[in-house]
């Protein structure tokens, strides 16, 4: 599944100009996705995330809204592995992150 952001569910943003927040809130969205498809974290061979404006010093608070879903959403530690893509943009304005999840289901 690709193209799960850090919105709600009614399309607005859940955490505009906060890469933590917008990172826990897609992670969110993927789960959802991936209970949709009959499926969980579990089932994830991959993680793909594609972030704006990149810079080593943002990594605290990219990994900071991974921290604080990861119990609540079921993503394993360690992290199946996982690419983290420095983007110029992404769809619209306000979207810092977006994520893509491959998953395996037997």
């Amino acid at each position: 599944m690709a193209g799960q952001i850090g919105r709600d569910e009614t399309g607005r943003p859940a955490a505009s100009g906060d890469l933590r927040g917008q990172v826990a809130q897609a992670l969110r969205n993927t789960a959802q996705g991936l209970a949709g498809a009959g499926a969980s974290f579990s089932d994830v061979v991959r993680l793909t995330f594609y972030v704006t404006n990149w810079a080593p010093e943002r990594i605290g608070d990219f990994m900071a809204g991974v921290d604080d879903v990861a119990g609540e959403v079921g993503l394993p530690q360690p992290l199946p592995p996982a690419s983290l893509i420095g983007v110029d943009h992404l769809f619209e304005p306000d979207v810092e992150v977006e994520v893509e999840a491959t998953a395996i289901l037997d």
